[in-house]
């Protein structure tokens, strides 16, 4: 019979010596994002549910914000996963169009798409703090 696969080939099953391309990175972390920003919508609908309320819901939310590192730490995670996940998203739609899928242009995409967010991540935390 005749056996598609050679049973002699090497297993590497230890998947931290794998080293994963700039393309693969950005995908895993676009869905990494997309999980925080699902869960971060817990605290942010809290938030929102709070501030209008009542007027004492908005200053105590504006307040927390404004004086409470822990808020503005989860308020920083969840605008710089949001940045990525736009710009990621951005990437992914762009290869849904057949626009860039070369090796050469994922690669370039994929470096785009850190450089874009890097930014826009300093710049949210510039806003938070």
């Amino acid at each position: 019979m005749y056996r598609a696969v050679n049973s002699k080939r090497p297993v590497n099953l230890d998947i931290s010596t794998i080293k994963l391309p700039l393309p693969a990175l950005t995908s895993i972390t676009h869905r990494i994002t997309g999980i925080i920003l699902f869960v971060g919508l817990i605290f942010a609908f809290w938030a929102l549910d709070k501030s209008l309320s009542s007027p004492a819901g908005f200053y105590a939310v504006q307040d927390a914000l404004a004086n409470n590192l822990l808020a503005k730490l989860v308020a920083w995670g969840l605008l710089s996963a949001l940045a990525f996940h736009f710009v990621a998203g951005i990437k992914h739609l762009l290869m849904d169009l057949n626009i860039g899928v070369t090796l050469e242009s994922g690669m370039r995409k994929a470096q785009i798409t850190v450089v874009v967010s890097a930014v826009l991540v300093i710049l949210a935390g510039v806003w938070v703090w």
